[in-house]
Formats: structure tokens, sequence, C-alpha cells
């Protein structure tokens, strides 16, 4: 009776085995009501190296053009128009400026995109160069990367004024079945090192406080695979977690238990 029992519970423990699934869901200790998120937002700030346009207009295009200078040439006089079609951009320099019609060097490295804008309306005005100056200002060639266990692994753009670690996998078509969810690698350079961050997405709290939840332009999140994932990967590892392959082992078990007791 003691090893008809061993191969039953030997049985009952390959079944249950076999048939468990992965933990798959997101927040899983997030409650109905309000997110206590501690992190203030977190918003896109220009740095050393970083591209963006920059286009002032006015009511009256014929002052404002002065200050367009990378589209100067595209000014249409007969139409009193400026055409953009040809806009280039500025590159901001390693001290964190760039040099700006009339206006002259301007340090806007860590300032995001409202900010700038307001530095330089603020100029014009207090210059008395352009009273009704309006400023609007883009991001050129900013991006993050998502890689790894993802439905649509690739480099997306910031279109954006922030965008959080929850956005950048949407955009990425979220993460397979075989992606671990506790465990989201972000890598990102500051200060001219290379930094790693580890993201718990089953976590609320962990994940709304962490320094990766809000991402940086040239930020590159990596989903690692699971264990079912890194076991299908070898032909001895996709061979044990087949069904097929318990049902044999089941089946040899139970052969044995009947002829062991018949």
């Amino acid at each position: 009776m003691n090893i008809k029992n061993f191969l039953l519970a030997i049985i009952v423990a390959i079944v249950a085995t076999s048939c468990s699934t992965p933990k798959l869901g997101y927040f899983q200790d997030l409650q109905a009501g309000t997110i206590d998120q501690i992190q203030s937002p977190s918003y896109i700030t220009i740095q050393p190296g970083d591209r963006l346009s920059i286009i002032v207009s006015s009511k009256n295009p014929e002052l404002a053009y002065i200050f367009n200078l990378n589209i100067v040439s595209n000014y249409q006089a007969s139409t009193n128009k400026l055409a953009t079609n040809s806009m280039t951009s500025y590159t901001v320099t390693p001290e964190g400026n760039i040099e700006f019609p009339v206006l002259g060097t301007l340090h806007i490295a860590g300032l995001n995109k409202s900010e700038i804008a307001s530095l330089i309306r603020s100029e014009l005005i207090s210059k008395n160069l352009l009273n009704d100056a309006i400023v609007t200002v883009n991001f050129i060639d900013l991006y993050f990367g998502v890689m790894g266990e993802v439905n649509h692994p690739g480099r997306f753009p910031i279109d954006q004024d922030k965008v959080t670690i929850i956005e950048a996998l949407s955009r990425a078509g979220d993460l397979t079945i075989y992606g671990k969810r506790d465990n989201v690698l972000l890598i990102r350079e500051e200060n001219g090192k290379q930094m790693a961050y580890r993201i718990n997405l089953t976590n609320a709290n962990e994940l709304y406080n962490s320094p990766a939840f809000y991402l940086k332009q040239g930020d590159m999140v990596y989903v690692e695979p699971n264990s079912t994932r890194i076991n299908q990967s070898t032909v001895s590892g996709n061979s044990i977690r087949t069904p097929s392959f318990w049902f044999s082992v089941i089946s040899v078990i139970t052969s044995l238990s009947v002829l062991i007791f018949k």
C-alpha cells in the first residue's frame, strides 16, 4: 500500500505541475480607488546632442521671419507665408546651448519644451523685439527602444512631453505570455554612465515610485523571457514541457502500478 500511495502521489504532483500556469497580471496589489503616487511627473528635458525645431510666429509674419533663419530661405514674399518643408534643426551643444537668431546663445539643457518656449518668448518680449510672439518647440529624433518578449519590439519616437514605462510597452504591443512581468530591465545613460533599473509590473506601489517609471530619451527597455520560454529554447527543455511528455510519464507510472498490484 505504501508503494501504491507513493505512485499515486507522484501522478498527482505531475498533473498539478503540468497544468499550472504562470501569473500574467499587472498591478496585482492595486485596489479600487485613488493611486497614491509619490513620484512627481517627469517631463522629457533637453540634453546635449538633442535636436529640436523652434518656430516663432506672429500676427505679422514679416516681423517673425528673422527669428526663423533656419527657414528664411523659404519665405515667399508673394504669398506672405513661410514654407517649412525644408526646415533644419537646432542641435544642443555639449555645453547645453543653442545659437538662436538675434537673441544669440541660449542655455536650454535641462528644460522641457514648454520651458524653452517660455524662455524664448520672454526674451523676445523683454527686448521689445516681438511683443505677440508665439513659440512652438518640437523634438526631433528623440526615441526610446523596447526589445525582448514583446509583440512588436523596436525603436519608438518621443513625440510628447512625458512617456511612462506603461505607454512604452503599450506601443510595443504589450508583453508576450513568455515575458517576465516582475523583472523588466531599463538601461539609461546618466552623466556618461550606463545605469540599470529593474521594474516590477505586478506591484503598482513599486512601479509608480520607480525612477524608471517615466522614460527619458535613449532609454532601452528589455523584457526578459520566463522559464517556460528558456526551456523551449532547448530540445530537452522543450520536450519536458510538452503535454505529450507528461502523459507518457503518467502512462508509464500507471502501467507500473498495475503490474505491481496485479
